[in-house]
């Protein structure tokens, strides 16, 4: 692996681009259900079609989170997943090849509880690339934003359809690696109902920026993937792969022997179907 930290974002990115395509951001949340069937899931993503992996950080207390992420996180939590844990998942992954671009997102309180120095150190030595910390606005960028890209980590910041121009460039400021676009009011999981007002807030944004713009947010299937990688830089996928989890387990909530090929197929389905469309200029 000859790049890390913020510019393996940027080089996925640009690969993506190259190709006159969107890439493919991928959640799942680590741990869940278990350890060894998360980091299973993991290291099948880059196979499957993942351009970009979100890796979610349980956490007791989500705010952003609909039911099959929060459903993700307790499972992951009962089964003991810690954000040491998570770091261990990914130098793992890392020692096993992959260069896969992943990003940690979650919530600050795990973060602050390690130590925000210790934190960065020990994530940058296993491999992560960027952050999304979903309840450290712009006014608390000393917390862990200018830490993090002094590190060399990037710092993803979402930009909302509330987000107007004023607002705007002080949430841009600071942000790298891309910036990520949540396409509707209200939590994960929902159904977008408008592509044409996420295509025209996709160009708003990009009037701003020179970064690449991932929308996530209600895109469930394919054919939603499709319709967002017209005019995005990036989809991000996540309730939808987590509840691929949740079908998959017994009886007793417990991995199964498709809890893998659950998840993987559908990463398999997003990615020819962004693969089919080209991406406007």
């Amino acid at each position: 692996m000859t790049e890390t930290g913020q510019a393996r974002i940027q080089a996925r990115f640009a690969a993506c681009a190259a190709t006159g395509r969107a890439a493919l951001v991928t959640y799942v949340t680590a741990g869940d259900p278990d350890f060894d069937t998360g980091s299973a899931i993991l290291n099948a993503l880059p196979a499957a079609g993942a351009d970009i992996i979100e890796l979610g950080v349980p956490f007791t207390d989500p705010m952003a989170d609909g039911v099959p992420v929060q459903l993700a996180g307790q499972r992951a939590l009962k089964a003991g997943q810690t954000l040491h844990k998570t770091l261990a998942m990914v130098t793992a992954f890392r020692k096993a090849g992959h260069d896969t671009p992943i990003v940690l997102m979650g919530y600050y309180n795990p973060i602050w509880a390690y130590g925000v120095e210790a934190f960065l150190k020990d994530a940058r030595a296993a491999g992560i690339d960027g952050l999304i910390v979903v309840d450290l606005p712009p006014e608390e960028d000393d917390e862990l934003c200018l830490p993090a890209l002094a590190a060399g980590v990037s710092f993803i910041r979402l930009a909302t359809p509330t987000t107007d121009d004023k607002r705007l460039p002080r949430v841009l400021q600071n942000t790298s690696g891309f910036v990520y676009y949540v396409s509707m009011t209200g939590v994960t999981g929902g159904a977008i109902v408008n592509y044409d007002a996420v295509g025209a807030a996709v160009a708003r944004i990009k009037q701003h920026t020179t970064l690449p713009v991932a929308v996530g947010f209600g895109v469930k299937t394919p054919e939603d993937a499709i319709a967002i990688a017209k005019g995005a830089d990036g989809v991000v996928v996540g309730s939808a792969l987590v509840d691929r989890v949740r079908l998959s387990l017994d009886a007793d909530g417990k991995a199964t022997e498709k809890t893998v090929s659950a998840v993987t197929s559908l990463v398999a389905e997003l990615a020819a179907g962004i693969r089919s469309v080209a991406k406007a200029a």
